[in-house]
């Protein structure tokens, strides 16, 4: 099966003979979809494949089992190709809880985010194969199912609601009955002779001794740290800086802000005025779209303009990509960044949502600091840094005026970039976003 970003197949649901195919190579098939008939046959063994295509809100993935017997053991599945294993981050259910198909189990920490694992099938969780903390390569065995119907124990709070309202009618209707002892009730004292279900495991608490705390560090935290030292010894990194009068898009944004939001549904922010002015800018200097290939020595020079937002998280700093950012309007980019935006504080992002950026957009002014020189996030070759917007002096037009100015700096790789392009494209963002009427003509 080909989507839109991975390539996934379908497992065959029982051993036997393949009698037709439903669809053809090329064919767009939707969601549960017949795709072909199996006429079952006797399996040469008790243990096998099941397909166990799980799709949430978060992305679509492919989670493979085993089955054996009644019960069935849930493997990681792949998550990205560039991703081969991962870190037990939780566990989101015990042993003995009952979970609908598509339901999260556990909870995997990848060196980008965070990925849930779902029950390919409606049933129990009857044991948990790895411990929180512990590492797991793709396809690794983490805990065991019994696919079935929800037990007495675990329905549903509408169907306890039901039954209890039936048995207050009833109670009402004979109340005799209540007072008269039934003799089914000796089987609940066999149920509470049996021992309760082992919680799901657990890593250490956190160290704690001689006044400082220990705490292990994440994969995704982990990940980051290196990914930023390696950027800093890789990388000829140089900062310029420029500054901004916002007077004019923050008039035109008091202006049309609530007829934007009436109309589409989102918010008009500045980092749609910010994006646009720095797609229009890379469209005028290339090679600060570009990035160095260092294995084959070659310059790669992007077509499209994807720029990574970064975005500041309890467990680390992610970069969700807005695609194609030149064929974009600001109320496009505004719904991208709000959709990208939620997913992040959801912790429910993709890798795919963080794959394929070419340029970023750092925004460190919601921290109020001053000024600062962002890191570069490889292998992109640049990184735009936007800082708070106070009301500073300036000359204009030789008189001296109070204006909301914003500080920018571009930190860019200097083997790939001179300096004449760097500044050059840092002046088209500022003239840009001070008036966005010069992208028109073009």
């Amino acid at each position: 099966m080909l989507f839109s970003r991975v390539n996934r197949k379908t497992l065959a649901a029982v051993s036997g003979a393949v009698r037709r195919l439903a669809a053809t190579p090329s064919n767009s098939v939707t969601v549960a979809k017949s795709l072909a008939s199996v006429q079952a046959t006797a399996a040469p063994c008790a243990r096998q494949a099941v397909p166990l295509l799980a799709v949430n809100r978060r992305h679509l993935h492919a989670a493979r089992a085993l089955r054996n017997g009644d019960e069935i053991t849930v493997q990681l599945p792949p998550v990205a190709e560039s991703i081969s294993e991962g870190e037990i981050g939780g566990f989101e259910k015990e042993v003995g809880d009952y979970v609908e198909q598509d339901e999260a189990v556990v909870v995997i920490e990848t060196d980008k985010t965070s990925v849930p694992v779902n029950a390919p099938q409606s049933g129990v969780i009857t044991e948990f194969l790895v411990e929180e903390g512990d590492t797991v390569p793709i396809g690794a065995d983490l805990f065991k199912m019994k696919p079935g119907e929800a037990p007495a124990g675990s329905q549903k709070p509408a169907a306890s609601e039901e039954k209890k309202s039936e048995g207050e009618e009833s109670s009402s209707a004979a109340p005799a009955a209540d007072t008269t002892p039934a003799p089914a009730k000796e089987e609940p004292k066999k149920q509470e002779s049996k021992p309760a279900p082992a919680p799901a495991p657990k890593k250490p608490a956190p160290e704690s001794a001689g006044g400082v705390t220990r705490v292990k560090m994440t994969r995704m935290r982990k990940r980051t740290a290196e990914r930023l030292k390696d950027s800093q010894n890789t990388a000829a990194m140089l900062t310029t800086f420029n500054e901004i009068d916002m007077s004019h898009i923050i008039a035109f944004r008091n202006k049309h802000k609530d007829a934007f939001l009436k109309k589409h549904g989102v918010k008009l922010g500045f980092m749609s005025a910010f994006a646009k002015a720095a797609a229009w800018a890379l469209e005028r200097e290339p090679a600060v779209n570009a990035f160095i290939d260092t294995d084959n020595e070659h310059i790669v020079y992007n077509e499209d303009i994807n720029i990574s937002v970064a975005v500041a998280t309890p467990k680390g700093l992610v970069v969700p990509v807005v695609r194609r950012v030149q064929d974009m309007t600001y109320v496009d980019i505004e719904r991208e960044i709000a959709r990208l935006g939620k997913k992040a504080r959801d912790g429910d992002l993709a890798i795919e949502d963080m794959e394929g950026g070419t340029f970023t957009i750092s925004n460190g002014g919601v921290f109020v600091s001053l000024m600062g020189t962002p890191i570069m996030n490889p292998p992109q070759s640049d990184i735009l840094g936007k800082d708070p917007t106070f009301d500073r002096p300036g000359v204009i037009h030789g008189n001296v005026e109070i204006r909301p100015m914003m500080y920018v700096a571009l930190t860019y790789d200097h083997r790939l970039i001179d300096g004449r392009e760097a500044v050059t494209f840092l002046k088209s963002v500022k003239e840009a976003v001070e008036d966005p009427r010069i992208i028109l003509l073009d």
